[in-house]
């Protein structure tokens, strides 16, 4: 672009955007990721319109001559779980609206860039020959991810899937939307055994998630194995086992550490290791005032936690002399192959004339004092097809990319979906990741394996996850009628809850239902008269209740109840919604009300002079607030 087409574009920028762009090149990163995008552009797409949901489906639907009609909310359980159709730009702004800090856990696979038609951009395939392809990529997850940020809790996590070829730019971009929060990345077999695509005889057949995490999250971990914890000896503090009673430091390291360890009962001498000393310190090595965090060597003898060998050789060396030929005859105590006496040792006098013993001292750990009941979660995914073959005790299994395929195949009876995760991989990340209470978001919801995994999980512990998948239709010129959100993801899941070939159904007390909702996009300047009160009620479900109702019919629409208030929406206020508020605390039970309305200062006054509580809210307010400003 040359100089003058630069300044020209200047020309049509306001005071604002001119300042925008200053404090962009002023502050602009100069180390990390850099690619080519438009700030100002960027707050267009934010800002240039509202996003609003409209529910177009319940599944599984109400029985005929329920679902609408004054008593439906009341008797209709909520629907928690979301399928969203629409561009997930869109659907993330309105979640920021609904669902600030309320997910715990984000899971996506987004498309990998490979050029291989799997990226649907501005209505076309983003091709292997597009020279902006990469920057292209990085902006459309960089508008996503920084919207998803905010919709996470203080202690969620988001697990991102990537391809090998793709892992560092996306790290890097993680980083810059993500600062300070990276945990790590989880490695897992896409495939078993191709030769497809190998270079240089370096496999590509593995796939990374990127865990980006606030403060407080951690997996949840494997319980430890115990099977070595016994008593034999039933002592009264139970089960213990034996371990090692030194730590990897050299006696140059450590010399506090390196000393000789003597049986108080038989008088042996025990040399330490001069690689490994002793991890415990001596009484007698303590200067003047010196404490230490854990008990000395000598007060875990008392308490019995040191077991001296019972059974070993005994060796005295009368001389030092004596000593000296035992060393050059590599006739002495050994830990391994490493001998524990040398002839550049320090103090090898202390050895002469008294017994020394060959064996090793172990420690006595009791089950009782471990700290942590639970392992960490391993970054390497052991593939099903070599489970069983090492010992992996705090990996997970999952299977290959063949599985993903197979089930939706199981499910549909074809192949209506190329790019499925296997289920056992998304499974097995939320088991860990999640507990039963959770939101779990996912907006490249793709065939909607992530709600399936969701279901099992419930069916299995009792949960109550809930799931919210976005998905487009993916629709182009080329094929204008195309809809994955409805024909692939949302029908995978009315057939997983209904239960297909011989697996069981879900039901809602498992989280076997969802509401399908569609976005409707107004000029921010158009809203108060392109609103409607289905979009209203809409909006404040989400916000207020986490949930899609069916709307009611009447004036008075009733959101639900929040501890002892009546959550309520009124369009215009008549005498006849004015008396019927007047008497709905009574009806109701409820100690106050909660009123959205178009004019809430009016109808708060009516309703003081009736003698009835009620707060009383902009209706505008609520369902356009949280969604203009920058996300960046």
């Amino acid at each position: 672009m040359s100089g003058t087409d630069l300044l020209g574009q200047f020309d049509g920028l306001n005071e604002h955007q001119l300042r925008r762009l200053l404090v962009e090149h002023l502050t602009k990163q100069k180390l990390g990721l850099y690619w080519e995008a438009s700030a100002i552009e960027r707050d267009r797409a934010l800002n240039a319109d509202v996003v609003l949901p409209r529910l177009a489906e319940v599944f599984p639907p109400p029985p005929p001559g329920e679902g609408r009609g004054e008593g439906a909310p009341l008797d209709t359980p909520p629907h928690r779980n979301l399928i969203i159709e629409g561009d997930n730009f869109d659907a993330l702004r309105l979640l920021r609206a609904t669902h600030r800090a309320k997910v715990r856990v984000i899971y996506i696979d987004p498309p990998y860039n490979t050029g291989n038609k799997d990226w649907v951009y501005n209505d076309r395939y983003v091709g292997a020959n597009d020279r902006w392809r990469h920057s292209q990529w990085l902006e459309f997850l960089y508008r996503r991810l920084t919207l998803a940020r905010d919709l996470l809790t203080p202690d969620g996590v988001i697990l991102v899937s990537i391809n090998d070829e793709n892992r560092a730019r996306l790290e890097l971009l993680m980083d810059e939307v993500f600062p300070g929060r990276r945990l790590g990345s989880i490695t897992w077999r896409t495939r078993q055994g191709s030769n497809a695509d190998q270079q240089c005889f370096l496999s590509v057949d593995h796939e990374h998630v990127l865990v980006y995490g606030n403060a407080g999250f951690s997996f949840n971990g494997f319980n430890k194995s115990y099977e070595m914890y016994g008593n034999p000896d039933n002592d009264p503090r139970g089960d213990w086992r034996t371990s090692d009673l030194t730590l990897g430091f050299s006696y140059k390291e450590r010399p506090n550490l390196y000393y000789p360890l003597l049986d108080p009962k038989t008088a042996i001498a025990y040399p330490p290791n001069p690689d490994r000393v002793w991890v415990y310190a001596s009484q007698a090595r303590l200067k003047e005032g010196q404490t230490v965090q854990a008990k000395t060597m000598e007060a875990f003898i008392e308490l019995g936690q040191i077991l001296f060998p019972t059974e070993q050789r005994v060796a005295t060396w009368p001389t030092l002399d004596a000593l000296l030929a035992a060393i050059d005859a590599g006739d002495v105590p050994k830990s391994g192959k490493t001998p524990l006496l040398r002839r550049d040792l320090p103090n090898l006098a202390f050895w002469v004339g008294r017994p020394v013993g060959f064996g090793r001292p172990q420690f006595k750990r009791y089950k009782a004092d471990l700290r942590n009941q639970t392992q960490p979660l391993s970054s390497w995914v052991v593939p099903s097809f070599e489970e069983g073959s090492y010992e992996a005790e705090s990996s997970f299994v999952s299977s290959t990319n063949q599985e993903g395929a197979r089930m939706v195949a199981e499910i549909f009876g074809d192949r209506a979906f190329n790019y499925a995760k296997p289920l056992s991989l998304i499974k097995n990340l939320l088991q860990q990741a999640t507990r039963p209470g959770d939101t779990i978001l996912d907006f490249f919801a793709g065939s909607g394996t992530t709600g399936q995994a969701v279901l099992e999980l419930n069916a299995e512990d009792g949960g109550q996850r809930k799931f919210i998948l976005c998905s487009s239709t993916e629709a182009t010129k080329k094929e204008p009628g195309k809809n994955l959100c409805r024909d692939v993801c949302a029908e995978r899941l009315r057939r997983v809850i209904a239960g297909y070939g011989s697996k069981p159904a879900y039901t809602p007390e498992q989280g076997g239902e969802f509401a399908y909702l569609q976005l409707d996009k107004v000029e921010a300047a158009d809203a108060h008269h392109e609103v409607d009160l289905e979009h209203a009620f809409q909006m404040l479900a989400l916000k207020r209740l986490g949930a899609v109702l069916p709307v009611p019919e009447g004036a008075i629409k009733r959101l639900g109840r929040v501890g002892d208030c009546e959550l309520l929406l009124c369009g215009k206020v008549k005498a006849a919604t004015l008396k019927e508020l007047a008497v709905w605390p009574a009806q109701s039970g409820a100690a106050r009300l909660a009123v959205y309305t178009l004019r809430p200062q009016t109808l708060a006054e009516k309703l003081a002079a009736r003698g009835v509580e009620a707060n009383c809210y902009s209706l505008m307010d609520a369902v356009l607030g949280g969604q203009a400003g920058s996300a960046a």
